[in-house]
């Protein structure tokens, strides 16, 4: 009877290793399905922000088109359309619509 008792204890002590290798597991699922995107994410977004230029076409969180006219901090001027500008917090530009083609950057910074 004393070797039942001793062998039910062992069992349940490789249970509990058990649930907390499956524990760990869900931690690591998480960690490499829902954080570590999260993080790319966040440092790709941090870079386009910090790149924008003038003249680059934007979109902003709330999905208005524009076109960057001006920078006064954290604070970008947009021109939506010709001759109505917006001002939008830097951080709310969400991605780039496209490039500004070479010719119209070259006439610009004549």
């Amino acid at each position: 009877m004393f070797n039942q008792i001793i062998l039910l204890q062992s069992a349940g002590d490789s249970s509990q290793i058990m649930n907390l290798v499956m524990i760990g597991g869900i931690f690591l699922v998480m960690y490499f399905f829902m954080i570590r995107p999260q993080t790319k994410r966040q440092k790709e977004q941090a870079a386009f922000t910090e790149a924008m230029e003038k003249g680059d076409r934007v979109i902003t969180a709330a999905g208005i088109h524009g076109k960057i006219i001006a920078f006064n901090g954290s604070i970008i001027t947009l021109e939506i359309s010709r001759g109505v500008n917006i001002k939008v917090e830097k951080d709310f530009i969400s991605k780039e619509l496209s490039t500004r083609p070479e010719e119209e950057k070259a006439t610009e910074e004549k």
